[in-house]
């Protein structure tokens, strides 16, 4: 099974997958690293770690159903049978979605159903929650709404800070992502 990685910006979780990956710890092979943002970091660690990349913008295809349509040939050429949202920072719409459906995983930085969209962790800490989370789900049409693979709460400390708080969850990520990942990828190839 071929596997892309889809990011937005510095690749921390990027990179910790394809270290599970190039370490025979995850099914499949990671084939393609996509990234919205030419200029980010994530870019630079595809290439340090020996992975193809490819990117471009929205704006540089003229709208999102030319970037979508943009983006599903470069799937076909690479043949990705399954994607891994690793912090891309777009909605993937129908001409994606209906493609891999039941294909695509995503990780957010919060226990769903609370806190979906942006600056999750942020939110948590502002609303002096005792604790907040992180998830793994399949995407679905609907915003960080498809069904759950896997979660883990992160307590939220009398002593935390917001970076503090965001340092704990994201090494919870880095945890649990490629276990739940691994769980997604062998359900994906026993129905094929």
């Amino acid at each position: 099974m071929k596997v892309a990685i889809f990011a937005s910006g510095n690749g921390t979780n990027f990179e910790e997958l394809t270290r599970h990956f190039l370490a025979g710890d995850l099914p499949g092979e990671l084939s393609l690293l996509f990234c919205n943002h030419p200029d980010a970091p994530v870019m630079d660690r595809a290439d340090r770690l020996g992975i193809p990349s490819e990117s471009f913008t929205v704006k540089s295809c003229g709208g999102k159903k030319a970037y979508e349509n943009k983006l599903l040939r470069v799937l076909d050429k690479y043949q990705i049978d399954f994607i891994v949202l690793a912090g891309y920072l777009r909605v993937v719409g129908p001409t994606i979605l209906n493609k891999y459906d039941h294909r695509i995983i995503n990780l957010h930085p919060a226990w769903l159903p609370e806190y979906p969209g942006l600056h999750s962790i942020e939110r948590a800490f502002n609303d002096h929650q005792k604790q907040t989370g992180v998830t793994v789900h399949y995407i679905d049409a609907n915003l960080d709404s498809g069904p759950i693979i896997a979660q883990c709460h992160v307590p939220i400390l009398a002593s935390d800070t917001v970076t503090t708080l965001e340092e704990r969850v994201h090494a919870t990520e880095h945890q649990l992502y490629p276990l739940a990942l691994r769980e997604a990828l062998i359900a994906a190839g026993e129905k094929e």
